[in-house]
């Protein structure tokens, strides 16, 4: 579906992602995504660590914060920041939308 600024891309249900944690998905023609649950709201980053290949699902959520599972750096799921090394690039971050129960992110217009 064409939205204002890109395509809305569904990614999985609200009830998928409980609240306060993080859950991966697969996403058509987009690399791994990590869906996040903070206090009732949704953000959604590459599950891919861009210091090495591990999946951030598999880490410690902290806030706004994920730990990477292998090394320990961590980002800021909001933003994707970099809150510590050993990562020096920031995490993709997606604009969010929630239609209904669905929780999807908006793909630019290239």
């Amino acid at each position: 579906m064409s939205v204002e600024g890109g395509q809305w891309i569904p990614v999985c249900r609200i009830d998928e992602v409980p609240v306060d944690d993080v859950r991966s998905f697969e996403v058509e023609g987009l690399p791994t995504v990590a869906v996040y649950s903070i206090e009732g709201r949704f953000y959604i980053t590459d599950d891919c660590c861009t210091h090495e290949e591990a999946s951030l699902a598999e880490g410690e959520l902290d806030g706004e914060v994920i730990e990477c599972p292998f090394h320990g750096g961590s980002f800021n799921v909001i933003t994707g920041a970099v809150v510590s090394r050993p990562p020096r690039r920031p995490l993709c971050t997606y604009e969010v939308r929630v239609d209904g129960e669905t929780i999807g992110l908006i793909v630019p217009e290239s």
